[in-house]
Order: C-alpha cells, then sequence, then structure tokens
C-alpha cells in the first residue's frame, strides 16, 4: 500500500485545535450568532413538543394540569424570543463587532440556561404522577434534543454547556428517583457513557467550526496580502517600465551617434586592414542597438502592452547575427562558438524579438557556465517543427535541479563558484518567451558533462522560401543603393553637440549639405539666412522645453517643399502618438545608417523629380 509522507509540522498542524481566540471579534460573532440561531430555533419547536406531552400526560392524568402549564410557559418564551431577536438584529446595526459580541454573549448563555432548566423542570413536576412510559419517552426527547444541539450550539461552546449541564445532567442525576429501583441502575449507566459521548461530540464540533471561521479569515488574509503584493508588484514594474522608457533616450543617445561616426569614418577609410575592424564596431552597434530594442520590448511585453505578432523567420540568418554578438565574449573566456548551417532550410513562425532574445539568452547561458570546450548552435528537423538546439560541455545541471531550471533566481550551488554574475533570469526569460510564442521548450544535461537546451517552432510550408529570397533580393537592393552618393541640403535639430557632430560627419560622408540647430529659433535663423532644407529631421526631446512634435509642423509649413520625420530614444509617448496618428513619419535611435540612406535617397529623388 502507498502511504503519504508526513513531516512532523504537517502531522501537528493537521491535529492542532484552534482555540477560540485565534480569531477576529468578528469570526466570534458569527460564532454566536449560529448557536444563537439553534437556540432560538429549540425555543420556537418546543411549543409544538409539548403540546404532544401535555396530550399524552392528560390521557392518563386526567386533572392534572402541570403539564400543560409548563407547555404555555414555553409559548411565552417562543414569543418572548421574538421581541428578544428584535433586539438582536437592531444591535447588529449599530453595534460594533467587538461590542456586539461582549453584549449578546452573556444574554445568550443565560437564554441558554434557562431553555435547558426548563426541559429539565418538568421531569422532577411529574416524577411522582406520570406513569413509566411517560418518563421513557420524556427522556428519550430530551436525548433527541440534545443529540441535535451538540452539533448546532457548540459553535460557542460555554452555551451548550450550559444547555446541557442543566437540561441533561440535571436529568441523569434524577433517574434514580424517577424510573424503578431494578431498571435505573441501567438507564443511569446508558445515561452517563451517553452524556461523555454527546460532551465529546460538542468539543469536536466546535473545533470544527471555530477552525473552519479560522480558515476562511486566513484565506481572506492571505487574498489580501496576495492583492497589495500584486498592486505593489505592479506599481514596481509600471514604475521600472517609465524608467527603462525616459533612460532609454539617455542611452541611445551616445549609441546613435556611434553608429553614425563610425559609418562615417567606414565611408572615408582608404586603409584595407582597418575594414575588418570597422564591421566588426558596426556589427557592435548594431548588437546594442538589438539589446536596447529587445530590453524595452520585453518591458512592454511584461505590461501587457505590446501584441505578439508571428512571421516567417529564417533561421540561420537570425542564428549568425546573434551568434555574432557573442563571439568576442567567447574568444576573452578561450571557448569555441560554432554554428551547424541548414544551408537556409529552415524557416519558422515565430516573433522575431522574442526569438533572438531566446537565443541569447541560452547562449549566454552556456557560455556562462562552460570553462572548457564550447557551445555549438544548430537547427534539426523534428516532424514538422524546428528544433532550434543549444550544445555546450559545461558544467551540466544536477538531477535535484532539474525541476527548478527554469524558475527566476534559481542559480543552483555550483554556478556560483564558475561566474558570480547574474540573478538567475536567463532561462526564466527563455520560458516566458516560448510560452508567448506558443513554442515548446526543453533540456536535457549530465551533471559534470554539458547540456542541450532547445526551443522548438513549427516549420513554415516549403513555397515560403521563394518569399524569403525575394526579401533577401531586396534588401541586396537597398544595399546596392547605399553605395551611390546623395546630393541635397538636410536640417537637422538636436540640442546634443555630440549627436550634431555624428549627424554632420555622416550626411558629409554621403555629400549631403547639413546643418545643425538646438531650437526652433536657431533654425528659423537658418533658415532666413538662405538655407533651404529639403528634409527636416527633428529631435522629440529639446532641452530648451520645446516641443519637437510642435517645431517639426513649424518648419514644415515654413518649408512646404519639404519632408520631414521626428526622431525620438523613446518607443511610447503621447507626443509620438499623436505624431504617428497625424501620418508623420517617427525613426527611433538608434538609427541604421543605411535604413537612414535609403529613406533619404527616396526623399531626395522625389524632389528633384518634382523640381
Amino acid at each position: 500500500m502507498w502511504r503519504t509522507k508526513q513531516t512532523p509540522d504537517t502531522a501537528h498542524n493537521q491535529t492542532e485545535s484552534i482555540h477560540l481566540d485565534r480569531i477576529s471579534v468578528s469570526g466570534k460573532l458569527r460564532l454566536l450568532d449560529m448557536a444563537y440561531s439553534r437556540l432560538r430555533f429549540g425555543v420556537f419547536s418546543m411549543p409544538y413538543v409539548s403540546i404532544i406531552l401535555a396530550w399524552f400526560y392528560q390521557r392518563t392524568n386526567g386533572g392534572d394540569y402541570r403539564v400543560l402549564m409548563w407547555s404555555a410557559a414555553y409559548f411565552i418564551a417562543a414569543i418572548t424570543s421574538c421581541f428578544i431577536h428584535q433586539a438582536y438584529r437592531r444591535d447588529a446595526q449599530r453595534l460594533s463587532a467587538e461590542l456586539m459580541y461582549l453584549k449578546w454573549l452573556p444574554i445568550v448563555q443565560k437564554s441558554a440556561l434557562l431553555h435547558g432548566f426548563g426541559l429539565f423542570i418538568l421531569l422532577p413536576l411529574v416524577s411522582q404522577t406520570a406513569i413509566f412510559e411517560f418518563k421513557y419517552i420524556y427522556i428519550l426527547t430530551i436525548a433527541a434534543i440534545m443529540a441535535g444541539n451538540a452539533t448546532h450550539q457548540a459553535p460557542i461552546l460555554s452555551i451548550f454547556k450550559r444547555f446541557f449541564m442543566v437540561g441533561w445532567n440535571g436529568t441523569v442525576l434524577l433517574i434514580p428517583w424517577t424510573l424503578h429501583d431494578a431498571e435505573w441502575p441501567y438507564a443511569m449507566l446508558l445515561s452517563i457513557s451517553y452524556s461523555l459521548g454527546m460532551y465529546r461530540h460538542a468539543k469536536i464540533s466546535h473545533h470544527f467550526f471555530v477552525r473552519m471561521v479560522w480558515l476562511e479569515e486566513e484565506g481572506a488574509r492571505l487574498a489580501s496580502n496576495y492583492k497589495d503584493a500584486k498592486e505593489a508588484a505592479e506599481e514596481a514594474l509600471k514604475v521600472k517600465n517609465v524608467f527603462l522608457t525616459t533612460a532609454s533616450h539617455d542611452l541611445r543617445q551616445p549609441v546613435h551617434a556611434m553608429g553614425f561616426l563610425i559609418e562615417s569614418i567606414s565611408r572615408r577609410n582608404t586603409d584595407p586592414s582597418l575594414r575588418s575592424s570597422l564591421m566588426d564596431l558596426k556589427q557592435s552597434v548594431h548588437s546594442v542597438t538589438q539589446m536596447f530594442n529587445s530590453l524595452l520590448d520585453l518591458s512592454k511585453i511584461e505590461a501587457g502592452a505590446v501584441q505578439i505578432k508571428n512571421e516567417i523567420i529564417a533561421l540561420d540568418p537570425l542564428i549568425e547575427d546573434v551568434v555574432s554578438i557573442f563571439h568576442e565574449e567567447a574568444k576573452s573566456r578561450g571557448l569555441q562558438l560554432r554554428i551547424k548551417s541548414t544551408h537556409n532550410q529552415a524557416a519558422v513562425d515565430a516573433d522575431a524579438m522574442l526569438l533572438r532574445q531566446s537565443i541569447s539568452n541560452l547562449i549566454h547561458n552556456a557560455l556562462r557556465y562552460t570553462k572548457h570546450g564550447g557551445a555549438l548552435i544548430s537547427a534539426r528537423k523534428r516532424n514538422n517543427d524546428w528544433q532550434i538546439e543549444v550544445w555546450d560541455t559545461g558544467i551540466g545541471v544536477a538531477a535535484e535541479d532539474q525541476n527548478n531550471i527554469y524558475s527566476p533566481f534559481f542559480r543552483h550551488q555550483h554556478a556560483w563558484r564558475i561566474d558570480s554574475e547574474g540573478h538567475g533570469l536567463g532561462l526564466a526569460v527563455v520560458a516566458r518567451c516560448a510560452g508567448l510564442m506558443g513554442a515548446t521548450y526543453g533540456f536535457t544535461s549530465r551533471d559534470g558533462r554539458g547540456s542541450k537546451f532547445w526551443l522548438r517552432l513549427p516549420a513554415v510550408a516549403n513555397d515560403t522560401q521563394a518569399a524569403l529570397r525575394a526579401q533577401d533580393a531586396h534588401a541586396a537592393t537597398y544595399t546596392h543603393a547605399y553605395l551611390h552618393p546623395l546630393s541635397g541640403q538636410c536640417l537637422i535639430v538636436d540640442d546634443d553637440p555630440l549627436v550634431c557632430q555624428a549627424w554632420e560627419s555622416l550626411l558629409l560622408s554621403w555629400h549631403v549639405q547639413v546643418r545643425c540647430v538646438a531650437s526652433s529659433l536657431q533654425a528659423l535663423s537658418a533658415i532666413n539666412a538662405g538655407f533651404q532644407p529639403q528634409v527636416i529631421l527633428c529631435d522629440q526631446r529639446l532641452r530648451a522645453g520645446e516641443s519637437g512634435f510642435d517645431v517639426l509642423r513649424g518648419l514644415l509649413e515654413r518649408c512646404p517643399n519639404a519632408r520631414g520625420a521626428m526622431i525620438s530614444g523613446e518607443f511610447d509617448s503621447p507626443e509620438l502618438r499623436q505624431a504617428e496618428h497625424e501620418g508623420y513619419l517617427v525613426l527611433h535611435k538608434p538609427l541604421d545608417p543605411e535604413k537612414l540612406h535609403v529613406l533619404l535617397t527616396r526623399w531626395l529623388s522625389q524632389l528633384d523629380s518634382n523640381q
């Protein structure tokens, strides 16, 4: 047989009796209300019971009205209880729970005592006149009444005690004087056993009711704590997202300028030996840009502000792009980082940002916990899916840790000795991204021998490969156009000197005349001095307090033949939403020089043809 293993604490909690003082006053008042309701029911039902007993007694003892008078007393008690109940309901509406409990507990206890006395008193009244059968029936009636009240009066045990001690125990004491000499010892023993059983049953019922109220209050407390913690977490998440959105502008500024300066240097470079280094620099800037975008997108996903957009993604270019980010890190650790290509056969249906983030985290995790050897990234066909795999020769995952490996903030003990950085969020993010994409994920590992982490995504149909090749051809057209110089005039409104220098260096390398200004006043001065821009690019945030969108609209009204766009380091603001709603183009920092070149080529050529 299977046996459930219990810890000492579990066993203790299952047998622990919750005492009345561990629940709130409002909980005690609920228990009092239960006991009082049962007491009222008992008093109201007694006139009906007493009428039957009075009729039975009158048949055998005609002319004796003691039982009838006892029945009339219970009728009066039932009517009196109605007035008492009205007072109880009035106090329940106007008194606090504490005052209500303190006032009515003694009243209900006294009422229970009187009800018990009312049950007991009939037996000594008729002990010398009633027939044997009547006495037995009456004793059995009291026993049945006690059995019902042992459960329903037990929420407040002190109420039942008063009712029970007088109503039943008083009756038991009268048994020797009530029954025949030959029968009372047996009846006495049975009655005493019944007393012990009923009292124990009442205590068990009492603990049940108290525990029920305690569990309800504990559940309400935990629910309240959860609600408070959830609201605090949501507020912290909101503050974090606002901080990231705000700080991203300042963080993107130097990256934005760096990208332009590197592109400008590349255009002017005549030394073949520097081309490889410049390409690596361009790739590094591109990687940082992707990291910014991923960070902000994940923040928006956490806030529920982003809809997942699945699209057709060619795996080989994406994996190569992500792996290029980690080449220097792998080299610095003395590790090999290799890719097993699918020869452009692999394409999946997924969200590009989430997939990139997932693969990045898996590679980073593999390098972090590998001391010797390296990592291999591959994609394998599995039925109608492509499975992206990241293999490493690292420390592996122990069997006891494998159930927690995707939990937030979890890092097993060997990880801290290898790499003290990180907070155990990488794989948790992978699990979340996979869940949002509808992908499956998992891993296999041998402690001390390495691991394989994988993501499985739906493969696209074969006829989509032509579309992917068409996209590559389209990108190649852009690259070809990117080699041709431009001509025209461009006005840049930006108050960051470093960014302005980068703009001038880049646009001059493209043979575009450029003028950088920091405010609308300087822009109007340049135009009045004879500078006629064909393109106006305006930063959203200007330190003078001006609205970048208002400045752009004002300059385009002054130069109706010019084309313009907003440039921002943020991704979501009322100003940007308004600009996009009114049909203005919004570009986000850091700008990709190649895409900027394509945009300027189209705008300047259109303006030349119109002229």
